[in-house]
């Protein structure tokens, strides 16, 4: 969708197109009714501050729809496909990686009840690794920032790929 698509769009489209970004409907609902855009840099800009900070409940929310690190994303949505091309390069992990990732998964949500989170855009299969593998020696208070920043970098990244200039 273009820039100029999403900023005339009807309400209804506008929170369709951005939801699989980040279902927070706060998100959705301040990005939608701060329309218009004069740029994606600003759409993107403000996308950012409205994911900042979210609450406990939002974060939770949000993770509720997010597979783990390393698995497919089942079914036909927006959603899912956004996830499964985020997570391609994992597509290619070997036997070992993929081992790894599923203890590091059930290490971490053991230790901090919930998916791990990471912006596998952009990313080999070894950093994400290496990160979830980093991330399992953290408290529960330095975690929360970088699940909230991960949140923010998925959002931003989804939407900068389905509205164009």
């Amino acid at each position: 969708m273009l820039l100029q698509e999403f900023n005339q769009a009807d309400r209804q489209e506008v929170l369709s197109v951005l939801r699989p970004c980040l279902d927070v409907p706060r998100w959705v609902d301040e990005i939608a009714d701060q329309r218009p855009f004069s740029s994606i840099e600003d759409l993107l800009a403000f996308a950012s501050r409205a994911a900042s900070p979210l609450t406990k409940r939002e974060v939770e929310s949000a993770l509720a729809h997010h597979p783990r690190i390393g698995d497919r994303a089942l079914g036909n949505s927006s959603e899912a496909r956004l996830s499964r091309d985020e997570q391609a390069a994992l597509g290619e992990a070997s036997g070992e990686v993929a081992a790894a990732l599923a203890a590091g998964n059930r290490s971490y949500e053991e230790k901090f009840g919930r998916v791990f989170l990471i912006r596998a855009a952009g990313r080999s299969k070894d950093e994400i690794l290496e990160a979830l593998q980093a991330r399992i020696s953290h408290t529960a208070d330095e975690e929360e920032p970088i699940v909230q920043q991960q949140l923010r970098e998925i959002a931003v990244h989804r939407l900068q790929g389905v509205i164009n200039q």
